[in-house]
């Protein structure tokens, strides 16, 4: 785990580890919070923070599917290349055999 990490648990008990970019949007829109509270109560933010953070963590998890989803097309891309150099290959010998 990197120290830019943020561990949360969620509501069922598993524990996971926020990326550097949510963890940053979460440590402005806190010190937001903070800044509110400070100005006029608690009240004001009581009702938006849950949300707030359902929909960060919703976001962390949106992108780490993002991440796994650019992970598997990469390797997807080096499949597909090695596809078309393989067939190229066969065509080339193909085409020698005929002659």
């Amino acid at each position: 785990m990197e120290l830019d990490e943020v561990v949360y648990q969620d509501d069922y008990g598993a524990v996971s580890v926020m990326s550097e970019r949510v963890s940053g949007l979460a440590s402005s829109i806190y010190r937001e919070f903070e800044r509110l509270i400070k100005s006029y109560d608690e009240e004001v933010v009581k009702e938006l923070m849950p949300l707030v953070v359902n929909v960060l963590e919703n976001l962390d998890s949106v992108l780490t599917e993002n991440q796994e989803h650019e992970v598997e097309l990469e390797l997807l891309k080096e499949d597909n290349e090695q596809l078309i150099t393989q067939y190229e290959r066969e065509k080339a010998l193909r085409k020698q055999a005929e002659e």
